[in-house]
């Protein structure tokens, strides 16, 4: 029997409301522009809401990163700052959830 190794990774998740529903391709771009160019950002999904119910946000960000500290690097990163940049003008709101889990590695 192998024995795992627990390890500590980290979930970024945030929920945007837009504006106005045409910026959703100019938000969908700007996230998923991040994808591979962020050192410690192991994997990003960024998704359209598609039941648009009263309660619906309209796009979620979530990523997956090695541990706290690439949470930190990816927040203040270069790549990350026009992104921040263009979420913050065509948002109306937006939610977000950090959490640590547990992932098994051989």
């Amino acid at each position: 029997m192998n024995k795992q190794q627990e390890i500590t990774m980290v979930k970024h998740i945030v929920l945007f409301k837009l504006k106005d529903q045409k910026d959703r391709e100019r938000a969908l771009e700007a996230l998923n522009s991040m994808k591979g160019k962020i050192e410690g950002l192991i994997d990003l999904e960024a998704g359209a809401d598609f039941l648009s119910s009263e309660r619906s946000y309209d796009i979620a960000l979530i990523c997956t990163l090695k541990d706290r500290e690439a949470l930190d690097f990816y927040q203040s990163h270069p790549v990350h700052q026009p992104v921040k940049k263009v979420m913050h003008e065509i948002r109306e709101g937006s939610v977000a959830v950090d959490f640590e889990y547990y992932s098994s590695s051989s």
